[in-house]
């Protein structure tokens, strides 16, 4: 099972991002997908999740309003949609897929991890 993420770079504090993560090796379509992210010296915190159906998702309170996550099943891929980007959501952002359907914000709940890929807000 692989996970790659895209979609990160460097971008205007109130710019766009949309990063992606597509599964490879087995279809996901019935369970939780993630977004996690980490900033240098922190720890990792949650971002976002979707459920297997697509229908409930949940979002961290620092992203909520600015993030709308979607996913594809047909494509095995989910999509997390930023904008008014600010300085503080500078980190990696890595995608991870839960053993659950219904959406977690609990890291220990997913199974697989994606590498990652680098978001930069710059002020």
């Amino acid at each position: 099972v692989q996970l790659q993420a895209s979609g990160g770079g460097l971008v205007q504090a109130g710019g766009s991002l949309r990063l992606s993560c597509a599964a490879s090796g087995r279809t996901f379509s019935s369970v939780s997908k993630g977004w996690f992210r980490q900033a240098p010296g922190k720890e990792r915190e949650f971002v976002a999740a979707i459920s297997g159906s697509g229908g409930g998702t949940l979002y961290a309170d620092s992203v909520k309003g600015r993030c709308t996550l979607s996913r594809d099943n047909a494509k095995n891929t989910v999509y997390l949609q930023m904008s008014s980007l600010k300085p503080e959501d500078t980190a990696v952002y890595s995608c991870a897929i839960a053993r659950y359907t219904l959406a977690t914000a609990r890291a220990r709940d997913y199974d697989y991890w994606g590498q990652g890929t680098q978001v930069t807000v710059s002020s």
